[in-house]
């Protein structure tokens, strides 16, 4: 049986019933999102998107197409998967509302966007306030890992191009909170970019770590308690001097490609001062070790202060 509490119902489980629903996961995604008060919050934001005498919420109907990709939907029709079930999600609306919801979105631009993010970046503070020890944030820092992904197209959607990997598709560069071992990475921002963009641009990654750095708390935007993480792609002068301007107050740990100087750098490096790598819960990873070769490469172009560390998953190096 359900109860509309909020825009989904909240389904309650009885024995002793005969019928059964299909989509029954998603009634997990569904209950966290009135939980967490996301559909109060989302359905605010988007008031001004909701025509006069119009029978669907906007923040329900951009909930329950999301709700559709999460179910392995990717078109926006896709939400009939959950109009089979109004007991179980609410009313859906019908495709053409759905999609004139989504032009009209699209049409406002940043304004839309800005609203939505607002709307996630609130809900979020307070989700992880209520998880206190078991918040991405518990231990007083955060950190956010980007990386580029790429998503495959199968026709010529928009903006999809040729992939460096030989591929068709989109290279959106992407940003997740760490929930370390016990959990996995939290989205918080996205980038959407052809598939052709390049991994090493530095005002993309500037953007992808403005847009993850407004959705988290206020109080971990300061005093270093955030650390940027990339592979070598964020391994640019313009980020890293973007990331380590004065008064930025962020921490970072980016890749760095392996030049001949470094390859060298590292191949004169005694045995004796390597030392085993531990994971980010302290935990000494077998085979893995790591040694800092500040000293050797010359670092004056980068910023101040900055520190390379060699990782290997054997100990090398000359003996001695």
């Amino acid at each position: 049986m359900s109860k509309r509490i909020g825009l989904y119902p909240r389904v309650r489980v009885e024995g002793g019933g005969t019928g059964a629903v299909s989509q029954a996961g998603a009634v997990l995604l569904a209950e966290t999102v009135r939980k967490s008060g996301l559909d109060i919050a989302i359905s605010g934001v988007l008031a001004p998107w909701r025509k006069p005498r119009a029978v669907h919420d906007p923040g329900k109907v951009l909930l329950d197409v999301a709700l559709g990709v999460a179910l392995g939907g990717d078109c926006l029709a896709d939400v009939a998967m959950l109009r089979a079930e109004p007991d179980v999600f609410g009313p859906v609306a019908s495709d053409p509302t759905v999609s004139r919801l989504i032009d009209a979105l699209a049409a406002a631009g940043p304004k839309a966007l800005t609203a939505i993010r607002s709307a996630r970046a609130e809900v979020r503070s307070r989700v992880w306030g209520a998880g206190r020890a078991n918040g991405p944030a518990a231990d007083g820092q955060v950190i956010v890992d980007m990386d580029g992904v790429l998503v495959l197209a199968h026709s010529e959607k928009q903006d999809a191009t040729a992939t460096w990997k030989k591929t068709f598709g989109h290279h959106p560069l992407v940003a997740f909170v760490d929930h370390g071992q016990a959990g996995s990475g939290e989205p918080v921002a996205a980038l959407l970019r052809p598939g052709n963009a390049g991994s090493n641009t530095a005002s993309d990654h500037i953007t992808t770590t403005q847009l993850a750095l407004a959705q988290l708390p206020r109080h971990l935007r300061r005093d270093r308690q955030t650390l940027i993480r990339t592979d070598s792609a964020g391994g640019t002068h313009a980020f890293l001097d973007w990331l380590s301007r004065r008064g930025r107050w962020l921490s970072y740990s980016v890749g760095m490609t392996i030049t001949d100087t470094i390859h060298q750098a590292v191949l004169k490096i005694p045995k004796k001062a390597w030392t085993p790598a531990y994971d980010a819960g302290g935990t000494e990873r077998p085979g893995a070790w790591v040694a800092e070769i500040t000293d050797m490469p010359d670092l004056s172009t980068w910023p101040k202060g900055m520190r390379l560390r060699e990782h290997s998953p054997q100990r090398p190096g000359p003996a001695g």
